[in-house]
C-alpha cells in the first residue's frame, strides 16, 4: 500500500490492522513518521513485520528508532520509547557491501530485552530503631534511583557472523525466541529446525511447550528415590 495526497500511511496502517494478513513489510524506515507506523505494525498488525533501515551498528538502529519516536511525538519520555522498541525487535539482519561491490549478509544479532525484577526490600518492618529504619529507607531509595537512571533496558548478541567466505555460528539463539520461532513453523520446517538446534547447540527441545513440561516432570520423577519393596 502506498499513501497518497488523500490517503496518509496512517490510514493504510488502519486498514492493515482490520485484515488477516500475518506479515507487514515496510520499505524504507528513513523518516519519524515511518518508524512510528514500524512500532504499530509490530505490536499489533501482524504476526510479522519485516523493515529496511541504514543504521551501522545494533545500537545505532535502537537509538535511530527511539528518537524517531520521540521526534514523532508518539513518546515524551526517552526511555518509555526505547522499551517500546527493544519489545519489537528480534533480530537484526546486516547486509554490507565491499569495496567489490559484493553484498553479503555480515552478521545476524538477537536482540534480548532485560527484565526488570523489583527487588524492593521491606525489612524496615522488623527494625526496632528508627535509625535501622532510615537505612533500610535509604537502601530501597537507593536501588530506586539506581534502576531510574542507569537502567539496562536490553543486551544483544551476535548469532552468526561472516568470517573469512563462511557464516560462522558464535551464540545460542534464546529460548524464548526459539519456541516463538517454533510456534509459526509447519511440521517439516519445525523438524528441520530442531534438527538444526541438536546439531549445532546440542539442545534437545520439543515441537511443542506442552512435551516439554511433560518429559522435563518425567525425567524429574525417573531421578527420585525408587519405592520401597511391600512385603
Amino acid at each position: 500500500m502506498r499513501e497518497t495526497e488523500t490517503v496518509s500511511g496512517q490510514d493504510c496502517l488502519d486498514v492493515q490492522k482490520k485484515t488477516d494478513g500475518s506479515v507487514n513489510i515496510i520499505g524504507e524506515v528513513a523518516t519519524d513518521p515511518v518508524a512510528s507506523w514500524m512500532i504499530q505494525s509490530a505490536q499489533v498488525a501482524s504476526k510479522f513485520t519485516l523493515f529496511t533501515h541504514h543504521a551501522k551498528t545494533f545500537p545505532d538502529l535502537v537509538t535511530a528508532l527511539r528518537n524517531s519516536m520521540l521526534r514523532a511525538g508518539v513518546f515524551k519520555d526517552e526511555r518509555t520509547a526505547e522499551e517500546q522498541v527493544v519489545q519489537v525487535l528480534n533480530f537484526d539482519i546486516h547486509l554490507v557491501k565491499d569495496f567489490r561491490g559484493r553484498r553479503y549478509i555480515e552478521r545476524v544479532t538477537e536482540c534480548i530485552p532485560v527484565e526488570q525484577k523489583n527487588e524492593y526490600t521491606f525489612d524496615h518492618r522488623k527494625e526496632k530503631t528508627i535509625e535501622g529504619k532510615l537505612d533500610k529507607f535509604i537502601d530501597n531509595a537507593t536501588y530506586y534511583f539506581t534502576k531510574t537512571t542507569n537502567r539496562e533496558l536490553y543486551r544483544y548478541q551476535n548469532i552468526l557472523e561472516y568470517h573469512d567466505g563462511e557464516y560462522v555460528l558464535t551464540n545460542r539463539i534464546t529460548d524464548h525466541n526459539i519456541r516463538e520461532m517454533l510456534n509459526n513453523m509447519d511440521d517439516a520446517d519445525a523438524e528441520d529446525f530442531i534438527k538444526f538446534i541438536e546439531r549445532n547447540w546440542g539442545m534437545k527441545v520439543a515441537r511443542y511447550e506442552d512435551e516439554e513440561k511433560e518429559e522435563s516432570s518425567t525425567q524429574h520423577q525417573r531421578r527420585g528415590r525408587k519405592p520401597l519393596n511391600q512385603a
